[in-house]
């Protein structure tokens, strides 16, 4: 049985009913992220990247982009795929320790919180803040609110196949979830769920300036984005 998320994710899954469910997944997440960027020469991380099948995307919007994932396997294989693009460099979450201080303008965390505990997430701001220049923004999105559970997200998931075309597939996924180890390890391990009021107050404990996005990133909107800013010296300073 496996032991942990990382475990879930550093092997073959059923979270995707396909090869078109996971390439519109992560084009879209790729279109999203590039918008945020703040201009051409933006360092950025995306912390929690998955497969990030249209990370090119992103690379091609900013000055460097850094691929962390907590998943071997997942590493590995976006290294091969992105060898050849000199903007784009693979971590492992260890290796953000070694980041220079001040030193990106934007971090994505997006569907990571869920798999951390409180006290994860927590050493995972303090360390988003110190490597975020003044003036830097952390979106943290896919944050899931208490009240949502598996049949919203199911309800979401169908709304997405059946706009991207590929319902049949999700359907048939669903079942092959609810069948997998997926299900198991949630009810074992849970998903770290935050209300709205609770995750603000991590975020402006940590030293940010905090507000919830009008929408999250991805096809769930069942689920919540913030941006979270480091203030300029400048205007941290009263009047």
């Amino acid at each position: 049985m496996t032991a942990s998320w990382r475990e879930f994710w550093n092997r073959d899954n059923p979270i995707y009913a396909n090869d078109r469910h996971r390439t519109l997944h992560y084009a879209g997440l790729a279109r999203e992220i590039a918008a945020l960027v703040p201009h051409p020469d933006a360092q950025v991380l995306d912390h929690g990247c998955g497969e990030a099948l249209s990370a090119d995307r992103v690379a091609r919007a900013c000055g460097r982009l850094i691929l962390c994932d907590a998943a071997p396997r997942v590493r590995e294989a976006l290294a091969r795929r992105f060898a050849a693009e000199p903007r784009i460099a693979v971590m492992a979450p260890e290796e953000l320790e070694g980041l220079a201080e001040a030193s990106l303008d934007l971090i994505v965390a997006n569907s990571v919180a869920q798999y951390l505990t409180r006290a994860e997430l927590e050493a995972s701001l303090r360390l988003w803040r110190r490597t975020l220049k003044p003036g830097g923004t952390l979106i943290l999105a896919d944050v899931i609110p208490p009240d949502l559970g598996p049949v919203a997200d199911a309800r979401a998931l169908l709304a997405f196949a059946g706009s991207g075309g590929f319902l049949g597939a999700a359907l048939l996924g669903l079942a092959r979830t609810a069948l997998s180890d997926y299900r198991a390890l949630r009810q074992r391990l849970g998903l770290s769920q935050y209300a709205q009021a609770d995750m603000l107050a991590l975020l402006r404990a940590a030293g940010f300036t905090a507000e919830r996005r009008p929408r999250n990133l991805g096809h769930n909107q069942g689920r919540m984005a913030f941006t979270a800013r480091v203030q300029p010296p400048e205007a941290a300073r009263p009047a």
